[in-house]
């Protein structure tokens, strides 16, 4: 009589990995666009939420469309924060604030695709 031994054969176990690779293989890639995604989503709500500081910022003080608001002036009273430094950019960008005619800025920017929602741009409505 034959005694057979409990366990899995070295074919068993290369096709499982080959299974598990062939997964990886078709879902890390759409892993890493989604946290691209998400970082310039992250990166789009610090610009909006610096264009809404500068805003009220130039109200409460009676500014017009050349004085420029520094990060000590925004932070703490506009912006939550420690320190007067500006939120950071998660893909570490730096933000430009720029005087009140302009918009704030990443310094990551556009990636040259057709969809916006992947750039650290500010995407305002209206003018």
């Amino acid at each position: 009589m034959i005694r057979r031994q409990k366990g899995f054969t070295l074919v068993e176990i290369m096709i499982v990995v080959s299974i598990i690779a062939l997964l990886l293989a078709i879902a890390l890639p759409n892993f890493l666009h989604a946290r691209d995604i998400s970082r310039a989503r992250n990166c789009q709500s610090n610009l909006r939420m610096i264009a809404s500081a500068k805003e009220q910022w130039a109200m409460d003080y009676h500014k017009n469309g050349t004085d420029t608001p520094t990060p000590a002036e925004l932070v703490n009273a506009y912006i939550k924060g420690s320190g007067g430094s500006l939120p950071l950019c998660p893909s570490s960008g730096t933000y430009t604030i720029g005087n009140l005619a302009t918009w704030p800025s990443c310094s990551i920017g556009t990636n040259d695709t057709d969809d916006p929602s992947d750039d650290h741009i500010y995407l305002h409505s209206g003018g």
